[in-house]
């Protein structure tokens, strides 16, 4: 019923117990996941988490907190990566202002090298973006100019006007269990009004649980609440919201569907 479209299953609180989370997941409705990466080092596992089912993906990306530990990852070292059956997508990439664990320029030059590497396989990007909205869209607005990618905003959190640049270069849009949050109301009004073939929801557990499972460490499962949530403020129903999620992730990811 349900696609997660960013989890980290690899990641502390999910894969001490990833068999039973993924139960819990699949009892909540959820039919598919996106297992995404951050450093070289989590790539093999990631992959080998998604080869123990048919309905688990992977990715190959630098986050932005780790440009600076990561100067060699280049668009080759991506490319050759991507080419496994079971990784679907580019990232996670893009900037973060916000802790700036990594040098801002570094940062750049490692989102730009994911881009390329996105352009050239065809594969989707995720795009992280936090602080750094300004940045963040001129490179995406420079990069769509050199040749088309697809991709996604992922955990959505940035401005309006951010929304409609991403929706104007053709990107998708994922909301997270955030748009729960009590202090979330922008989020919520940009939420309700992405369009309905650009939109997917993510948990990016084992971060940001939504209500009503705050202070727990979240899971693939608790999509299905977010979902719930979104369907209200959208005015539809959770099962058309989860059949458009879902039929928005196999669009988008493309090389999933073709399997």
């Amino acid at each position: 019923m349900f696609v997660d479209s960013h989890c980290h299953l690899n990641y502390k609180g999910l894969v001490e117990d990833q068999d039973a989370v993924l139960d819990r997941a699949r009892a909540a409705g959820v039919s598919a996941m996106l297992n995404i990466s951050t450093r070289h080092s989590e790539w093999d596992a990631i992959i080998v988490t998604a080869q123990k089912s048919p309905n688990i993906w992977a990715t190959v990306g630098i986050h932005p907190h780790e440009a600076d530990a990561h100067p060699d990852t280049d668009t080759t070292t991506l490319i050759a990566a991507a080419s496994h059956p079971k990784v679907v997508g580019i990232g996670e990439t893009g900037l973060d202002y916000y802790y700036d664990h990594s040098d801002r320029d570094r940062q750049r030059h490692s989102f730009r090298t994911h881009i390329v590497a996105a352009r050239e396989t065809g594969l989707p990007l995720i795009v992280h973006t936090r602080d750094a909205e300004a940045d963040t869209a001129e490179i995406l607005r420079e990069e769509m100019g050199k040749g088309a990618y697809s991709g996604v905003i992922h955990c959505f959190t940035a401005s309006s006007e951010f929304a409609d640049i991403a929706l104007e270069l053709g990107l998708f849009i994922s909301i997270s269990g955030i748009v729960t949050f009590k202090n979330a109301a922008d989020l919520r009004e940009t939420a309700s009004r992405i369009p309905a073939d650009r939109l997917l929801i993510e948990t990016d557990s084992p971060f940001l649980a939504p209500v009503p499972h705050r202070g727990k460490s979240c899971e693939p499962g608790f999509v299905a609440d977010t979902a719930r949530f979104l369907a209200d403020i959208r005015g539809v129903s959770v099962e058309d919201l989860a059949h458009q999620t879902s039929a928005n992730f196999y669009t988008l990811f493309s090389k999933a569907q073709a399997q």
